[in-house]
């Protein structure tokens, strides 16, 4: 995903293989990355290029005009299963294959507007209905659609505009009485419905919770810092020769405060697993559902009712506004790479956008340095191997040419000694290139290479067009992308969004964190790292906020996870991974306590003895730790016995999800059964046991029982990851709406209240859940059954 498909890096490292152990060499010691760029580009055979398109072609994102009728049919096969969301994703992939103007466009846009309309996404619905007429949708199904616009409108109280549309439909039948033919009585008597239902509204008195509205603001950082664009006034920038650039506290810090609220420089949506070439399809057409489906390409808004590229049919967008702002930034030079970005990966993509986004940017210190370097102050930069080389400033060089013209020696800062997000800051981070293998290196030249000569071989003529100062000379802008795609490695952030999965029969929800873009946040990539951080991130859209997770006393470091957390993984795998991706050994106090009780596996991946309970300790083999007891047994068998009952599980979560909940609870108390035999009280294991088991209640409805076995598991997930972690706001979120549902209205109201402390904390007002949870809350407080006195 980030890095080229597997075809192209095999391709590469088999011919990385058979050069010459002197070109190997000169690639593995060359000191700059314009000297392993111009080296790897000369290897760049045209055999290699043909290669390359061939492995692209497989992945063609060109329309196909012969899809629209496909996709809608195989969506009307969803819709008639009330498979709303489904059908919606495959009516949008018909639109994205389809031309404008015509009959395939508009029933496509039709078709979706049905299936949104089902999903009570009622303006996206009225959308639609608009770009249908638009397209030219047939006159003869235009009542339907005046019918369904109506409903639309008169849901969201819109009710001028729905009387509106019930008048200009009677005039239409009225003029054109064939426009009926097909369902006269039954279209009467959808006029009727509609006409009553419009009179009820006008006499009922609104029932909406505006009150609720003002609840939702999301909180603002207040007063700018004038050090750091886009930070509170309770951080500040610092430079140690050990720790490098970094935040600390200039005051004491509450948890929930918001200390970075930054939008990316750049962002580019993972495609998820990558589709098979055409070739491996069962189908002509793919139909899977992925994030490019689902999210804006811009953005990152999640939307069903997705514009497409007029000249693609990969690039998908939520408004006609986004789809408009990416072509004039970036997507009129992509577009046309479409297959070969994604056989290249994103970090390839991610480098080429940010040098086609620099153009927007204030980089005038960063072009200034470059013509002054190269001798020149011309409206096109010359090709010149030391204009080439200045991409590959070092920290100290840096901090010498900052000094010489006066400005600060903190890397990224302006004349001002300002941090601010943009691409003199984006150009600062450390590519650590010298860290890097001499394989990965060559990867990421060559294929910048092969991106480069395509790029000058279809769209030169338009990047010259509009990308003045920079568009000459290509190396150049080669060596900038070769420099970002290893700074990514290091300063790429995962934009994560929080997907809910459930019962629809229950409206009980799972959360899981899923990758949605990778982004380049300069002021994010500030903060250093520890497995066990002060900080939480979460994102909306392309926005990334800090908050801190915990109190942080005056003077003490911002620390953020890389990824490794203490509580996902054993600190021998984070400190292999934090090597060899971020070239660092952590010696954070988490890692440091780690390896001290490294000979204890955590209670959530520990063994127990079946005689007398207690936790069993060892390598190979395990022995019981209490004293008395002579028990032993191979760690090889109990791992058997644990990957066994894993396979059990997943067999009765399959039940569960084929909507056979009996039968998943059988199998469920079989598990745990088995598990508390050899398992300790906080395996992971047993955790996902009792969550199947309260999603299997919750769909019979037996409210208590539910809430009974999510208490179980909240045990083993505060066992592994704390009591006030993010994970334990998601199974308290559970536990609430368990509760609701089951009019347990104390304990409901005690379950709200614990899971919005903890969710304000690491999400923010703005999340879906914790506005969810204040609905619950305002709904219980005007209960009948709330027992009088304080509800907390």
């Amino acid at each position: 995903m980030d890095l080229p498909v597997d075809g192209w890096k095999s391709y590469l490292l088999e011919k990385w293989a058979l050069l010459p152990k002197s070109v190997q060499v000169t690639v593995s010691t060359a000191e700059t990355l314009s000297d392993i760029f111009l080296h790897c580009s000369s290897l760049l055979q045209p055999e290699d290029e043909m290669f390359l398109k061939r492995l692209s072609s497989s992945y063609s994102v060109e329309k196909d005009y012969d899809a629209p009728l496909f996709y809608r049919e195989e969506g009307n096969r969803k819709f008639q299963k009330k498979e709303y969301t489904g059908a919606a994703v495959l009516y949008s992939k018909g639109v994205s294959h389809s031309r404008p103007n015509t009959e395939d466009i508009s029933l496509c846009y039709a078709n979706r507007s049905a299936a949104l309309f089902h999903l009570g996404q009622y303006e996206a619905c009225l959308k639609d209905i608009v770009r249908a007429g638009m397209h030219g949708y047939p006159e003869r199904l235009q009542p339907k659609m005046m019918v369904r616009k109506t409903e639309c409108l008169v849901n969201l109280g819109r009710l001028q505009e729905a009387r509106q549309t019930i008048s200009d439909l009677e005039s239409s039948l009225a003029a054109k009485p064939a426009l009926g033919l097909s369902s006269p009585q039954a279209l009467q008597r959808n006029v009727q419905h509609l006409k009553m239902k419009i009179q009820e509204k006008e006499i009922l008195p609104e029932s909406f919770p505006t009150a609720l509205t003002s609840a939702f603001e999301d909180v603002t950082l207040g007063e700018e810092n004038r050090q750091i664009s886009g930070a509170s006034l309770s951080v500040s920038l610092r430079t140690d020769p050990l720790k490098g650039r970094h935040l600390v506290a200039t005051e004491d810090i509450l948890p929930g405060e918001v200390l970075v609220k930054e939008d990316a420089f750049v962002s580019v949506l993972n495609p998820g697993e990558m589709p098979p070439p055409h070739h491996c399809l069962e189908s002509k057409w793919d139909t899977r559902v992925t994030s490019g489906d689902l999210y804006c390409h811009r953005c990152l808004r999640h939307t069903l009712a997705t514009v497409p590229c007029g000249s693609c049919s990969y690039a998908k967008y939520c408004s006609q506004e986004c789809m408009q702002q990416a072509w004039d930034h970036y997507h009129s030079t992509e577009c046309s790479l479409g297959g070969l970005l994604l056989t290249l990966g994103v970090f390839c993509h991610v480098a080429l956008r940010m040098t086609l986004l620099a153009r927007f940017e204030d980089v005038n210190r960063v072009v200034r340095m470059l013509w002054d370097k190269a001798g020149s102050k011309d409206a096109c930069l010359p090709e010149s191997k030391n204009l080439v080389k200045t991409f590959d400033c070092s920290n100290q060089e840096e901090n010498e040419e900052n000094s010489k013209i006066g400005e600060p020696p903190i890397p990224g800062c302006n004349v001002n000694g300002k941090y601010e997000s943009n691409y003199n800051a984006v150009f600062s981070l450390l590519p650590h290139t010298e860290k890097h293998s001499p394989e990965h290196k060559f990867i990421c030249a060559i294929s910048v290479s092969a991106l480069c000569r395509q790029l000058k071989a279809q769209t030169s003529p338009k990047l010259k067009a509009v990308t003045p100062g920079l568009c000459a000379d290509l190396t150049v802008w080669g060596v900038a992308m070769l420099r970002h795609m290893l700074q990514l490695q290091c300063n790429a952030q995962a934009i994560t969004s929080i997907c809910h999965s459930g019962s629809n029969e229950s409206i009980i929800t799972n959360s899981r964190q899923v990758r949605l873009a990778t982004g380049v946040f300069p002021v994010v990539s500030l903060l250093n790292h520890s497995c066990s951080p002060n900080t939480t991130v979460s994102f909306t859209s392309t926005v990334a906020t800090i908050r801190a997770a915990q109190r942080i006393a005056k003077g003490q470091e911002i620390l953020h996870c890389y990824g490794p957390h203490e509580s996902r993984m054993g600190v021998a795998e984070r400190r292999q991974r934090l090597s060899s991706q971020y070239f660092f050994d952590c010696s954070c106090p988490a890692c440091h306590a780690d390896t001290l009780r490294a000979a204890v596996a955590p209670r959530w991946e520990a063994f127990r003895c079946n005689t007398c309970r207690v936790l069993m300790q060892g390598n190979d083999v395990l022995s019981c730790s209490n004293e008395s007891c002579t028990k032993s047994v191979s760690r090889d068998q109990l791992v058997s016995r644990l990957r066994d009952l894993q396979q059990q599980v997943g067999m009765a979560q399959k039940l569960l999800r084929n909507g056979k909940p009996e039968q998943a609870i059988q199998q469920l108390l079989g598990c745990r059964e088995a598990a508390e035999s050899f398992l300790s009280a906080e395996h992971t294991v047993l955790g996902e046991i009792e969550d199947g088991l309260a999603q299997a209640y919750a769909t019979l409805g037996d409210w208590l029982r539910s809430a009974a076995h999510v208490r179980k598991s909240l045990q083993v997930v505060e066992a592994r990851h704390g009591p006030s972690s993010v994970e334990i706001g998601h199974e308290l979120f559970k536990l609430a709406q368990i509760l609701f549902n089951g009019l347990a209205v104390p304990e409901a109201l005690n379950a709200i209240r614990r899971a919005e402390k903890i969710l304000l904390v690491h999400c923010g007002p703005e999340s879906a859940e914790v506005r969810e949870l204040q609905e619950m809350r305002s709904c219980l407080l005007g209960s009948p059954f709330v027992p009088a006195g304080p509800w907390v």
